[in-house]
């Protein structure tokens, strides 16, 4: 009732306002939104302003001249490239005769239409019931008081009581219910997540999230690293449930990595506030692979939109390890790059066709790596399995098969892995 979504394959009129201190705000990008929607955009005006109109945010110009536009061109729907507050969006949609959409509004939409498990179907109506808690006049200013009683009691004139519920009393309050009862679903799912973060922590299982601007290519480097098949597609949010599956990492052994939603310039607080039991896979992941379109000619920006989203969400101190993709598409190649210190901090793959996936998984390796040393072990005949474990882990530089039968395994290893495997049963160990 009061989540009034619009319907696929409406005709909008686009209105961006351009601004000087943001390259991303493009007409390009609210388009792109828009066709992510499932809406048809026929037209967009632009506008140049400093500082919002209080009551229409574009002014009483601009207004006419979107008047006129609609005189002349079949609209449903009026979708600004900014958010609106409720007393804009009231009073632009009384001026144009209109539903009007902000850039909460419409970001909303694309997750509604992208959301496939019951968690991200939760995470979606959450936020889209924070957002229409304040915009639940829309619909019913035709509505007069409702009264109540039974008009029997003493100074009873006109056979009706007090006055009672209006229908948007009774709206906000319906819609305060229905926040708190999926509030608690949710906490179940965050208690959920946080039992499988701490069985993972007992299990010595490091965890790698993927963050990084939408588009930029996450879900089809998630395919390549973990042999998986996540949905792929050339647009914004694509992916919006997480992810999670099993990393074969060299020397390290197994790993999770978990893809989750992309983040875009301006991503509504409601939505951070609704995903963050999802988001706190980011947030308590021991490595982030902050995944940068390389191709993009706004990267900086974009690197810097994704770093305010992980400071939002409690992840800023998590280590980074920068992911630059599509290089293909560049005059460059596969590479690891490292700071003054050698500690690797870029990486250049392309996802497409997997150019750069073994640099990147011995980066991965290498960054979240403890205490990796070179030994040799002696392995009897009847260590069979110890001596396969070390080669599962890619652990093995060398063996050398010795006359009783054993074998002397020239290792490199992580030390609480070698001392998880052979538990003493070997017949001994040397460091050189």
């Amino acid at each position: 009732m009061f989540l009034d979504r619009p319907k696929s394959g409406s005709k909008a009129l686009l209105v961006h306002i351009q601004k000087h201190n943001s390259e991303l705000a493009t007409t390009d990008e609210l388009k792109e939104l828009v066709r992510s929607a499932g809406l048809v955009p026929v037209g967009c005006l632009s506008s140049n302003r400093r500082y919002p109109h209080p009551g229409t945010f574009i002014g009483g110009g601009k207004v006419d001249e979107i008047t006129e536009f609609l005189a002349d061109q079949a609209c449903d729907l009026v979708i600004f490239g900014d958010d609106l507050s409720p007393t804009q969006e009231r009073n632009l949609e009384q001026a144009l005769d209109k539903r009007v959409l902000g850039r909460t509004g419409l970001i909303l939409e694309i997750f509604a239409r992208r959301a496939r498990t019951h968690e991200g179907k939760l995470q979606v109506e959450l936020a889209q019931l924070d957002h229409a808690s304040s915009r639940l006049v829309r619909g019913w200013s035709h509505l007069d008081r409702q009264r109540g009683g039974s008009g029997r009691g003493a100074g009873a004139s006109s056979g009706l009581g007090g006055a009672g519920e209006t229908q948007l009393e009774a709206d906000q309050r319906m819609v305060s219910d229905r926040i708190k009862r999926i509030n608690g679903r949710l906490s179940k799912v965050q208690s959920q997540r946080e039992h499988n973060r701490r069985g993972r922590t007992r299990s010595d299982v490091k965890t790698i999230s993927l963050a990084g601007y939408t588009n930029a290519g996450k879900s089809t480097l998630f395919n390549q690293l973990c042999t998986a098949d996540v949905l792929v597609e050339n647009q914004l949010f694509a992916t919006l449930d997480p992810t999670l599956r099993k990393l074969e990492l060299p020397v390290i052994g197994n790993a999770v990595l978990a893809d989750t939603v992309g983040f875009i310039r301006q991503l509504p607080h409601s939505l951070v506030d609704a995903f963050r039991a999802t988001l706190e896979e980011v947030s308590q992941a021991d490595l982030i692979l902050h995944v940068v379109d390389a191709a993009s000619p706004l990267r900086g920006e974009q690197i810097s939109e994704v770093n305010l989203v992980l400071e939002e969400i409690g992840a800023e101190a998590t280590p980074q390890l920068m992911v630059y993709n599509k290089v293909d598409l560049l005059d460059e190649e596969p590479r690891i790059e490292r700071n003054a210190h050698g500690v690797v901090t870029k990486v250049w793959v392309s996802s497409i066709d997997g150019a750069g996936k073994e640099l990147l998984l011995e980066a991965i390796a290498e960054r979240i790596g403890e205490a990796v040393i070179e030994t040799n072990v002696k392995v009897r005949p009847q260590d069979g399995r110890i001596r396969a474990q070390f080669f599962e882990l890619g652990a093995v530089v060398e063996e050398i098969p010795c006359e009783d039968g054993s074998v002397e395994m020239h290792l490199r290893i992580q030390e609480s892995s070698l001392r998880k495997i052979t538990r003493n049963k070997l017949a001994g160990q040397s460091v050189p």
